[in-house]
């Protein structure tokens, strides 16, 4: 998830967990531990991007990760608030509890969760929430705002941070509903249209939990489309896209494409953009799929020649959007 969603959930976690303790720097502890597990984004001064691409949410997000730097963080600040009502248990249950959650509540995005790692790379995506959504986000962003405004002997101010984080468990369960139903429908279509449903997957388009992306892959290529859940029909209307994988012959970068395969989970096509031989992972949809069945995929690395990629996520996730887009990504979701 996005970093003020994790700040809010985080400070709520620790209004629950240690207020009593701590008083309102409980608010600040959780929501600085809830951070913890993004400190590999440092890998990014020293990786280059497809490398950077899999340590971000790698080792940090693994459960090993978690025990190591909850009990070792827990231990450093045993020793330096030295005080009764702050055991080492109390910290490693509190700092423990926080980074365990972020890597949790990751794994519903679509970039994939390195739990295991390093004994399997495997990563572990549910494909249930975009990376920043404000359904989710904003009830506890507003708990959060009102546990710093509170005084700190207010009675209900655990009844707040329960409140917010119980809407926006609610808030996931329904996109867990909204997927299940989502899954069996495109089931049904693919089926429906002869198009091989063994490597398929779904995940919210931006900002919602009704309107879905979806990609179907074959060895040959991927079949594109978007399904809302207001849709009054069970067809989906599919976009083909080549692989291409004859066109990698012309790159020079054996290693930086094998790492991009590994990242992209199988998920990619390969083109031509311009002059530019460039590598789609299609896991992070289209820039504009929803209006435009052609549009460009978010995630493009440049291969040959070898231009800056270090914004490969950002450069391509709200590009062509205009207030015609997003009306239409409306419409869109209103099954239209």
């Amino acid at each position: 998830m996005d970093t003020i969603t994790h700040l809010a959930l985080g400070a709520c976690i620790g209004e629950v967990i240690g207020t009593k303790r701590l008083g309102k720097k409980a608010l600040v502890v959780g929501a600085l531990a809830q951070l913890i597990p993004d400190i590999d984004f440092l890998c990014a001064l020293w990786m280059d991007p497809s490398s950077n691409a899999l340590a971000h949410r790698g080792f940090t997000h693994s459960l090993l990760f978690t025990g190591l730097a909850s009990a070792f963080l827990a231990g450093w600040c045993h020793w330096k608030w030295r005080r009764p009502e702050t055991s080492f248990r109390f910290w490693w249950v509190l700092l423990g509890t926080e980074i365990l959650v972020h890597i949790f509540l990751d794994a519903f995005n679509a970039y994939g969760t390195g739990w295991f790692e390093p004994f399997s790379h495997y990563r572990v995506s549910f494909n249930t929430l975009f990376v920043a959504d404000p359904f989710y986000s904003l009830p506890l962003g507003i708990v959060g705002l009102a546990l710093v405004m509170l005084k700190l002997d207010y009675k209900k101010r655990m009844y707040w941070s329960m409140t917010g984080i119980v809407i926006s468990t609610l808030y996931l369960g329904y996109g867990i509903y909204n997927k299940l139903n989502i899954d069996k429908a495109v089931a049904g279509s693919l089926k429906e249209q002869h198009i091989p449903d063994g490597h398929y997957f779904t995940t919210p388009t931006p900002f919602n939990n009704w309107l879905w992306y979806i990609v179907a892959s074959t060895d040959s290529g991927s079949y594109v489309g978007h399904r809302s859940v207001f849709d009054k029909t069970d067809h989906v209307s599919f976009k083909y896209f080549p692989r291409n994988e004859s066109l990698l012959e012309k790159s020079n970068h054996a290693d930086v494409i094998a790492r991009l395969k590994r990242f992209s989970n199988g998920y990619y096509t390969i083109e031509f953009s311009g002059d530019t031989l460039t590598f789609n992972d299609l896991r992070f949809g289209q820039m504009t799929g929803w209006e435009n069945p052609n549009a460009g995929f978010v995630f493009h690395y440049y291969l040959e020649p070898d231009l800056d990629n270090r914004l490969v996520l950002q450069r391509g996730r709200f590009a062509f959007w205009d207030q015609e887009t997003t009306w239409a990504l409306l419409r869109r979701i209103n099954g239209i």
